[in-house]
């Protein structure tokens, strides 16, 4: 089996918080306006933030 350069790895993380509302918060990446951006985002209210300690 070939192996695979470092560089060409994907990787897919999720961090899982919990929101004020009782949903939980996941960690996404989003590319938009030609940048890649982490944003926090509540499943159950559907609430956008910076990041997961916004929510408090």
């Amino acid at each position: 089996m070939a192996q695979v350069s470092k560089n060409s790895r994907t990787q897919s993380n999720t961090q899982v918080f919990h929101c004020t509302c009782g949903g939980e918060i996941k960690m996404r990446s989003v590319f938009s306006g030609g940048k890649l951006r982490n944003v926090a985002e509540c499943e159950k209210c559907n609430r956008r933030e910076r990041k997961p300690s916004d929510f408090h």
